[in-house]
């Protein structure tokens, strides 16, 4: 049996690293989890890193840090920091927000 059930919902942090802004990093990880059925966001860091929240499906949540690891063509990823996040409340599809 397996840990998650394919019904079960999971909720993950995401800090991207290396070149990944300047490259369309957030529009490509947006068009990704939105093809996925995934709700969150991601958006730029005044750090140079890329921080996203994905929330749905174990399998597409997954499938969308599997993506992470290397993002669009340009884009050099470093490292990706994938950490548990508490369910975003209301969220409706998955949305690009300002830079923080």
């Amino acid at each position: 049996m397996s840990p998650n059930p394919p019904d079960t919902t999971l909720t993950r942090h995401l800090r991207i690293t290396g070149r990944v802004q300047g490259v369309g990093y957030r529009w490509s990880m947006t068009e990704e989890a939105q093809r996925l059925g995934l709700t969150g966001w991601v958006r730029n860091r005044r750090d140079g890193s890329v921080e996203a929240v994905a929330c749905g499906p174990v399998d597409a949540v997954q499938a969308l840090v599997d993506w992470a690891q290397s993002g669009p063509v340009g884009a050099r990823v470093d490292g990706v920091v994938v950490t548990h996040a508490e369910p975003i409340k209301g969220a409706a599809g998955f949305e690009q927000r300002e830079t923080l």
